[in-house]
């Protein structure tokens, strides 16, 4: 059985968000096309952020989840996914490493290190 909840640590590198997760072949993968200003917006309280938050994230909700974000649509071989404030941003394939099909809802939150 998979994980239903995953985690990563963000941190900023390069101006923009990026995470590794060697156990599923990422080093550096970098958040884009408006999912590092969703970041930004999210989780501005963090101290010291960029140098690395836990993220936690499912397609369920689960206990203390802080953000849902709701898929819009899929283009190029990832997936568009709105929040709340219809802030727009893109998750490409590397979400698939994760789920094997794209969920209608993502449940997150965020943690200091």
């Amino acid at each position: 059985m998979a994980n239903v909840i995953h985690v990563i640590m963000p941190y900023r590198h390069a101006s923009t968000w990026v995470f590794d997760d060697l156990r599923v072949g990422l080093s550096q993968e970098p958040f884009v096309s408006g999912i590092p200003e969703m970041i930004d917006t999210m989780f501005e309280s963090i101290p010291n952020a960029e140098k690395g938050f836990r993220l936690l994230f499912a397609s369920q909700p689960f206990p203390g989840y802080q953000v849902k974000l709701e898929k819009v649509r899929e283009e190029y071989e990832g997936v568009w996914y709105r929040w709340a404030d219809n802030a727009e941003g893109w998750l490409c394939p590397a979400l698939f490493l994760y789920f094997p099909q794209a969920s209608s809802h993502l449940y997150v939150k965020a943690e200091a290190l």
